[in-house]
C-alpha cells in the first residue's frame, strides 16, 4: 500500500510515518520508481508505535522493544543492557501511574454523568 492509505488506515500523518521510518520503526519496501510500499503488517506496526509514543516513551527505546511486541514474540536478550532494563522499569512504572490516574477520572466522569442522568 502508499503511504497515504497507511496514513488514513492508522490515523496517523504522512509525516510522522516518515519520521518512524527515519527512525527506523518501520522500514517500507521501494518500489523501482523510489516510491514507498507498506506491507500489511505495518498497519498494527504503526498503531503498536503510536500507543507507545502516547504512553510517553521515547522512540529510542521503541526502537529496541519493537521486536519484543511482534507475534511470534522474540526477545533479544543480547540488546538488554542494565540501563535498557531500568529505563524500561521507570517506563512501565509511569504507565502504571497514568493508568491509574486515568482510571480514577473515568470512575469520576461515570460518576457525575450517573447523577446527572438520575436528576434529569
Amino acid at each position: 500500500m502508499k503511504i497515504g492509505e497507511l496514513a488514513r488506515m492508522t490515523g496517523t500523518s504522512a509525516r510522522a510515518l516518515r519520521y518512524y521510518e527515519d527512525e527506523q520503526l518501520i522500514i517500507p519496501r521501494r518500489m523501482p520508481n523510489g516510491y514507498r510500499e507498506y506491507d500489511e503488517y505495518l498497519v498494527d506496526r504503526v498503531t503498536q508505535i503510536r500507543g507507545l509514543l502516547d504512553a510517553g516513551l521515547p522512540t529510542r527505546i521503541i526502537k529496541q522493544i519493537l521486536p519484543c511486541l511482534d507475534r511470534p514474540r522474540t526477545i533479544h536478550f543480547a540488546d538488554a543492557t542494565p540501563e535498557m532494563l531500568e529505563t524500561l522499569e521507570h517506563e512501565r512504572d509511569r504507565m502504571d501511574e497514568r493508568i491509574e490516574f486515568l482510571a480514577r477520572n473515568r470512575a469520576a466522569i461515570t460518576e457525575y454523568l450517573e447523577e446527572v442522568r438520575a436528576l434529569a
